[in-house]
């Protein structure tokens, strides 16, 4: 093998083992602090400003629709424009892969939802 080449495999090599315990790191201390704050701030949301303050629910009717409301809420970050969401709902209305994905999303949801209010066990 071309003696350069293997310099510079050796050199990635070497820049991995440093790089990736640094990336997680950074990762790991930026997921606690961004935790924390949404910790801090919960106080401050508002319910009827239509902040979630729980996903704990009486009923699993009320969790799925939460599942829903959660999906929704996630859209209309995504993609502040309102009027653009108008034009693309349009696209995806009629396409079976975009709802079924849709779907997911929600069970997704609902499966977190369920998990948080312990399957709604007495």
């Amino acid at each position: 093998m071309d003696r350069s080449l293997m310099r510079y495999r050796s050199r990635s090599a070497g820049v991995r083992l440093i790089l990736v315990p640094l990336l997680a790191m950074a990762l790991t201390f930026g997921m606690a602090a961004t935790v924390q704050a949404q910790e801090e701030n919960q106080e401050d949301t508002k319910a009827d400003e239509g902040g979630l303050m729980t996903l704990v629910t009486a009923t699993p009717e009320e969790g799925f629709a939460l599942a829903v409301k959660l999906s929704q809420k996630a859209v209309g970050t995504t993609q502040t424009d309102a009027n653009v969401r108008q034009v693309l709902r349009g696209a995806y209305a009629h396409d079976p892969d975009s709802l079924i994905a849709v779907s997911q999303v929600v069970a997704i949801n609902f499966q977190t939802i369920s998990a948080a209010n312990n399957y709604w066990r007495e």
